[in-house]
């Protein structure tokens, strides 16, 4: 056990259900829980975006995918980058401006509610879920190195603390975990980065000399991680178009005031989650070298371990301790947005929308979104040990295609289609999510990877794109087989609203 470690992890625990405590007398109402009020300015959303964007994948799943593979990780980088310019031009103001809670009240606003917000609860939960994967399996290895506990034990413990928030400070906690999370994540990162550069005469070009030196030239080219050029298009697709259908992130943009202060929070956001993921890349290479690939994979066979190692030999056990606790507040804050999209998806599209038929009144409404949270959170538990082994970044970039292919498609065609309607729109929905999810099935990653077979049925690894044009295709499709007057009818309105807030 790491002393430095576990009085780092205690005292951002203590810090944050602080936090929570603070937050849990003024939450309230449902909008409270699930958007803070609509409250928060645009320099706190902005940090808030980045903590919850900045996930396990970001900084233990990169820093290690770099370690193992060399340029070519940082494909992962690029492309969540690359995607807050659609999120800023395309999806940030029309959002802020037709929602309340999950993005299926945007897809909804012209159509008739009922089949699309089963739809899009399902294509959200089913993102939610893999997501949830990828942040349970980096907080299970990350606190099995910190405590000597076992991987199983370790994603539980996760997962009450992560419960604890959600459950009683809702979005108010989790905005401010989130912030608290992404000023500790990029302050330790730069630290880890100087330290690690301070070896090499502060020159990344000797960095990366050295890593050539020890493992030849091709760990400074491409084709290492992904060698074939359609698998590197259909990854670079999730990841770029991914961004703007996660639950977690599109939610955020109803905790703002206006459209106007929402894009400045992805402005903000941006410029944050573009200094980190520079970084990144120096802290993958300096592991490399510095900590070495067998020493990495000897501890955790995905690579996550590779910055929090890095940070141990570079700055010894206290400094070790720092970054663990930074990387425990990366998962937590994560997995908390995730929970509340999720909840917020059962509670407000599937019960209050569908179910009650938008009757609910304000305390059934809370405590159903708190089952919703406990369901959740067992659900996360769960999948965190069934897929014990996994790469982080990986698993969110599966979490990316079904983002890209079920619920973008869906927001768009919704937003600006005149002639979308109602059963355009689960169409889009249904083909993307269920495509996505049968094609990684029968991906390499889960037929070879995780159950051994010699061969997989489909040859791509990120199944992109095949499923993102297959889901436009079936909204644009159907939408012309059976039209609907009425959503047709409706989308001036929805122009007018998207645009004025009015």
């Amino acid at each position: 056990m790491n002393k430095p470690a576990v009085a780092f992890f205690f005292l951002f625990v203590a810090v944050t259900l602080g936090i929570t405590g603070w937050a849990a007398r003024r939450t309230k109402t449902t909008a409270e829980f699930f958007a803070a009020g609509g409250n928060v300015t645009a320099t706190q959303n902005g940090f808030a975006l980045a903590g919850d964007f900045m996930s396990a994948a970001s900084f233990l799943g990169i820093a290690g995918l770099v370690a193992q593979s060399g340029f070519d990780g940082l494909i992962y980088s690029v492309g969540w980058l690359v995607g807050w310019p659609v999120v800023t031009f395309l999806v940030a103001e029309p959002l802020r401006n037709l929602g309340r809670y999950t993005f299926a009240d945007v897809v909804a606003y012209r159509m008739r509610q009922k089949p699309v917000r089963v739809a899009a609860a399902l294509g959200g939960l089913s993102v939610v879920a893999f997501y949830l994967i990828a942040q349970m399996v980096g907080a299970g290895n990350l606190v099995k190195l910190m405590f000597g506990l076992s991987y199983e034990t370790a994603v539980i413990v996760v997962g009450l603390v992560m419960l604890a928030y959600v459950l009683f400070g809702g979005m108010i906690a989790t905005t401010w975990v989130q912030i608290v999370k992404a000023v500790l994540l990029l302050g330790g990162a730069m630290l880890l980065a100087l330290l690690v550069l301070s070896r090499f005469g502060m020159n990344p070009a000797r960095l990366f000399a050295a890593a050539a030196d020890r493992y030849g030239v091709e760990v400074l080219a491409p084709g290492k991680l992904v060698s074939n050029p359609i698998e590197a298009v259909s990854l670079g697709l999730a990841l770029m178009f991914g961004t703007s259908g996660l639950p977690h992130i599109l939610m955020r943009f109803y905790t703002v005031p206006d459209a106007r202060t929402a894009r400045r929070s992805v402005l903000i956001g941006t410029g944050i989650i573009a200094t980190f993921y520079l970084i990144t890349f120096v802290l993958g290479f300096g592991a490399s070298v510095i900590v070495g690939r067998p020493a990495i994979t000897a501890v955790d066979k995905g690579g996550n371990m590779a910055a929090p190692l890095l940070a141990q030999a570079v700055g010894g056990s206290a400094f070790y301790g720092f970054i663990c606790a930074v990387a425990f507040a990366t998962i937590l804050a994560v997995v908390a947005g995730l929970t509340l999209s999720g909840a917020a998806a059962l509670s407000h599209d599937l019960w209050v929308s569908v179910i009650k038929n938008g009757k609910a009144n304000e305390h059934e409404q809370m405590r159903v979104a708190k089952l919703a949270t406990v369901a959740l959170g067992l659900v996360a538990i769960a999948l965190g040990i069934a897929f014990k082994g996994q790469n982080v970044a990986f698993m969110v970039g599966l979490a990316f295609a079904v983002a890209a292919s079920a619920n973008l498609p869906a927001l768009l065609l919704s937003m600006f289609y005149r002639k979308c309607t109602t059963r355009g729109a689960v169409a889009a929905i249904v083909v993307g999510t269920t495509s996505a999810i049968v094609l990684i099935f029968l991906s390499p990653t889960v037929q070879v990877d995780l159950l051994h077979k010699a061969k997989a049925l489909f040859p791509l690894k990120n199944p992109a794109i095949v499923t993102m044009p297959a889901s436009f295709l079936a909204g644009l499709v159907v939408s012309w087989l059976w039209p609907e007057p009425a959503a047709e009818k409706g989308f001036d309105d929805a122009q007018h609203r998207m645009h004025l807030g009015e």
